[in-house]
């Protein structure tokens, strides 16, 4: 990036998908962004926003939480104001978890599922997880804080085993 470009700063996460057939349990999908300090960008999140929750300061905020995929296009919304976030934090990691309610569920199983990620009406990326089929969980993107260039992005398509409760552990994890 030049000097001149500050990176991205304000970005906006929507998901949509599929509702489930009828006679089936609904299919639930949820955003979910950790955050995680200079410190240790690899590490535990120093705290999580999903369905219920936003970030301490406001900057991440789930404002469209969505049960059963049904509506027009992309059902659920999380905005990330990350020219706002605190110095000391730098990695921002976003990722998407399959509720396990009805039973077990994959990606594979739920019909026209994507994710778009926007800076105004710009999109940076967007995914359908069809690279990650018998995944419970996968993380989408990964926004890093380069010094005075501001916040930079970058896909990271990695599926997981993982039910929401252990996807967030594993969330911010490095491949192996």
């Amino acid at each position: 990036m030049s000097g001149l470009n500050k990176g991205v700063a304000k970005v906006e996460v929507t998901l949509k998908w599929d509702p489930a057939p009828s006679g089936v349990p609904a299919h639930d999908l949820d955003l979910v962004a950790g955050v995680f300090t200079a410190d240790d960008p690899h590490g535990s999140p120093v705290y999580l926003v999903h369905f219920g929750s936003r970030s301490p300061d406001g900057t991440i905020t789930l404002h469209r939480d969505s049960r059963t995929g049904q509506g027009f296009g992309y059902d659920e919304a999380m905005t990330l104001e990350l020219d706002r976030l605190a110095p000391h934090y730098a990695r921002v990691v976003v990722g998407v978890t399959v509720q396990q309610g009805g039973g077990r569920l994959v990606f594979g199983d739920i019909a026209n599922t994507g994710i778009r990620i926007r800076e105004g009406y710009t999109d940076l990326l967007t995914h359908d997880f069809a690279d990650v089929p018998e995944a419970l969980s996968a993380t989408v993107v990964e926004f890093t804080r380069d010094g005075t260039d501001g916040w930079s992005y970058r896909s990271i398509n990695r599926g997981f085993d993982a039910d929401p409760r252990a996807f967030a552990k594993v969330l911010g994890s490095e491949p192996a």
